[in-house]
């Protein structure tokens, strides 16, 4: 039905957080270093006159066997509803995409430094974009409660 698509990182994340955790993500700075074989700082230019930018990346080391297509507990509490995989932001995603908006700290020459980027050590990035306040929801945003407290404590300091 669909046609299979050649993804290539185009860098690579460096992050103090070395293993696959929920809740210690506020106030982490990362390092993003771009392929030297694919790019040059002219890559980046301009992005410095940003304050966030989105990352996309890859969770690589979700094994295909904990890969969730259906429903489950996020995070497997059952005093939480229910939920299909898609309306959720876990990890085990059936292509295990990840995509966070980070505060832009730096940006020097292949590398730009994050705030905020939920991904460990060794991800692999997919790609980077300017986060400009046009896509960012118009109007109220509904979320159900127990994703309200499932965030509580995301963005704590480790």
């Amino acid at each position: 039905m669909f046609a299979a698509l050649a993804v290539t990182p185009i860098g690579i994340v460096h992050s103090p957080i070395r293993e696959p955790v929920d809740d210690v993500w506020g106030g982490v700075n990362s390092r993003i270093e771009l392929d030297a074989s694919r790019f040059s700082p002219e890559s980046l230019a301009g992005l410095d006159e940003f304050s966030h930018v989105e990352v996309v990346f890859v969770f690589d080391r979700v094994e295909e066997s904990e890969i969730h297509f259906g429903a489950r507990h996020p995070r497997g509490r059952t005093d939480w509803p229910k939920a299909g995989i898609f309306a959720q932001r876990g990890k085990n995603r059936p292509n295990r995409i990840g995509v966070t908006v980070c505060r832009l700290v730096s940006v020097e020459g292949l590398a730009i430094t994050v705030e905020g980027l939920d991904a460990i050590d060794g991800t692999p990035v997919l790609d980077i974009k300017p986060y400009l306040r046009e896509f960012a929801p118009r109007g109220m945003v509904r979320q159900p409660e127990w994703a309200t407290e499932l965030m509580s404590d995301y963005w704590k300091s480790a």
